[in-house]
């Protein structure tokens, strides 16, 4: 009786004020939080980043400064990695590409093959990582030359980000020559350091919304325009064109060679070699003093004019001069190991690892991309 009179005491008001703070606290509650999806631009390209802990696949700027000295606060930003799409069609769903180079020598011809790429560029991301020397001095100064020239000319030209990278270690060789780059005796530790490179660039540059990555070398300056839509329309994991490289042949005639030997289907015989090597020994292909007889996609290329463009081959090892990568194989932990994984390292390695991880590797041997011409006439070893 007491709390009836008690009830009848009260003022309506303040029950019905107690009634809607008790259900605003039950929907607070038990409603479900939602994570902000990614939504990728539509129409331009990224805004410049405002903080550090924004998508590093945007350009970083520093945040204004209130009238009091005290930087605006970082948001906090959710990702639903589940709604990241890659698919065969990127440009129609809006896909990221993550475009990633090794440089140590800057060509024209390289950032003109870019520029012509037809992919919409406000959806490209573009990231190099220079060597500590007197040539990646050279290098970085011209690539940073072409990209004011890029990005403050025609919109539709403009890439949504790019970042530069230079290495925190030495170059293994003091010499960026073809002869010299391929010397058996120093693949060890130039793949080795080509490996680390290539990592450091990759954890450094890939953001929460990066779909796709294409590994582009710096001396490869002939593409399709539809190069990554050619490359996503497979929708494969892994996946990499044939590479090629026009020259002058001793006759003085001009002619295409094939150049990149590390995609390829593997063979008994390297199996059985790898059997008796030591832990930190590796494979190498394209050596007549390592003969691992493995089906290599660069000699089964046909080149006439009527090839089938589309013609597809699964695939062991793979090369980086053209490597386009689906961002969640990364993800999952496929890097380019600097050791010896199963006697494999740095692009051949990551193929190993890639399959490991539960993915397969795909090549087109009639789908060309071209190195830089070469004036000499070829020796055994390219690749």
């Amino acid at each position: 009786m007491a709390m009836a009179r008690s009830l009848r005491r009260a003022n309506p008001v303040t029950l019905v004020l107690a009634a809607l703070l008790a259900i605003g606290f039950i929907v607070f509650v038990f409603s479900p939080t939602h994570a902000t999806p990614i939504s990728p631009p539509k129409v331009k390209h990224n805004s410049p980043a405002s903080n550090p802990l924004s998508p590093p696949t945007a350009a970083y700027r520093k945040e204004p400064t209130k009238s009091h000295g005290r930087r605006v606060p970082p948001p906090v930003v959710h990702y639903q990695l589940n709604n990241l799409t890659t698919s065969p069609d990127p440009a129609n769903n809006q896909e990221t590409i993550l475009i990633l180079t090794p440089l140590a020598r800057f060509y024209p011809e390289f950032w003109a093959n870019l520029l012509s790429l037809s992919y919409p560029h406000h959806l490209i991301a573009l990231g190099f990582i220079t060597p500590r020397n007197r040539e990646g001095n050279a290098a970085t100064l011209a690539l940073q030359n072409a990209i004011a020239s890029t990005q403050s000319g025609p919109v539709d030209k403009r890439f949504a980000s790019i970042t530069i990278l230079r290495q925190d270690f030495d170059p293994p060789l003091i010499s960026q020559d073809e002869a010299e780059r391929h010397k058996m005796s120093n693949q060890r530790e130039r793949r080795a350091a080509m490996s680390r490179a290539r990592n450091s660039l990759l954890f450094t540059t890939m953001g929460p919304s990066t779909a796709w990555v294409l590994w582009l070398d710096a001396d490869i300056i002939e593409t399709p325009p539809t190069l990554i839509q050619d490359l996503a329309s497979h929708d494969k994991p892994v996946i990499v064109p044939n590479c090629f490289q026009r020259y002058t042949d001793e006759n003085g005639k001009k002619a295409i060679r094939p150049y990149d030997f590390n995609s390829w289907v593997d063979s008994e015989t390297a199996q059985e070699l790898a059997k008796k090597m030591g832990p930190d020994d590796i494979l190498l292909e394209g050596y007549a003093e390592l003969a691992t007889y493995r089906t290599l996609m660069a000699n089964v290329a046909e080149t006439g004019r009527g090839r089938d463009q589309s013609k597809i081959m699964s695939l062991d090892g793979v090369g980086g001069t053209a490597l386009m990568v689906k961002a969640e194989v990364h993800r999952d932990g496929a890097m380019f190991p600097p050791f010896a994984f199963y006697h494999l390292m740095e692009t051949e390695g990551f193929a190993k690892m890639a399959r490991r991880l539960g993915w397969k590797c795909f090549g087109l041997p009639n789908y060309f991309v071209s190195l830089i011409y070469n004036l000499q006439w070829p020796s055994s070893r390219h690749g």
